[in-house]
């Protein structure tokens, strides 16, 4: 199979497509990373504002208990003023007895709902602690996190700006060579993640860093034809010292 071949200037022009290449991958891979980042900045917050929230809804619960217990007392106790009240009019030992008991009930009752109230105010207090401090925790996470995406934006639009300038930069370079040539550094490129012409250096790729025969290092010397590593299919050059 014939090598195409290749002038000194179009190893010169694949080199600087290269280059770009090089830094659109690598952009590339830096705004994948910012992305991935933020992701994880606004996972981050929103498992903390998760915890928040069902911290303040435990809160919002102890309280519920505490005005139903509150009022459930106020029942209670009327029931025994009412009680109080009718005993002085009893005209039956029956009935006193029956009122009596009534009256005995419903404080027993009182007294159980103000022990079971003192423990939920407990429980709320406790409650509200973890709240406040859980919403100033929050804040300042929601602070720092807000900066370091601010941050990290102002980096994203620089380098975003950047990789534009780097693709219109390699259409530009692009045009000056064969269309196959071009389709092939592609394919190339494809297949080593972004990486398509190699140094040579003392027989060795620097692509894959593989030794290639001595007569082909001569040949890529020379820059006279298109020659390719056998190991890795990058396209090779030289470039004196």
């Amino acid at each position: 199979m014939s090598k195409p071949v290749m002038s000194k200037p179009d190893i010169a022009t694949l080199v600087k497509l290269q280059e770009a290449e090089t830094q659109i991958v690598r952009l590339k891979d830096v705004l994948n990373e910012v992305e991935k980042k933020k992701i994880k900045l606004a996972s981050r917050l929103k498992q903390f504002a998760a915890a928040l929230k069902e911290n303040t809804e435990e809160l919002e619960m102890l309280e519920k208990n505490c005005l139903d217990s509150e009022a459930e007392i106020k029942v209670v106790d009327a029931r025994i003023i009412k009680s109080n009240e009718t005993l002085r009019n009893v005209n039956t030992n029956k009935e006193y007895q029956v009122l009596l008991r009534e009256v005995d009930d419903n404080k027993k009752r009182k007294d159980a709902l103000e022990t079971a109230l003192l423990q939920i105010m407990e429980e709320r207090e406790k409650s509200q602690a973890i709240v406040d401090e859980s919403t100033k925790e929050y804040q300042q996470l929601e602070e720092q996190i807000k900066a370091e995406q601010n941050r990290i934006e102002e980096q994203t639009t620089k380098d975003r700006e950047l990789l534009g300038e780097y693709i219109e930069s390699q259409k530009e370079i692009g045009v000056r060579l064969d269309t196959k040539l071009l389709d092939r550094f592609k394919r190339i490129s494809k297949m080593n993640q972004g990486s398509a012409v190699a140094k040579v250096q003392d027989q060795v790729c620097l692509g894959c860093f593989m030794n290639i025969p001595p007569q082909l290092y001569i040949e890529v010397q020379r820059a006279n034809e298109l020659i390719f590593c056998p190991q890795c299919s990058r396209i090779l050059y030289y470039e004196k010292s």
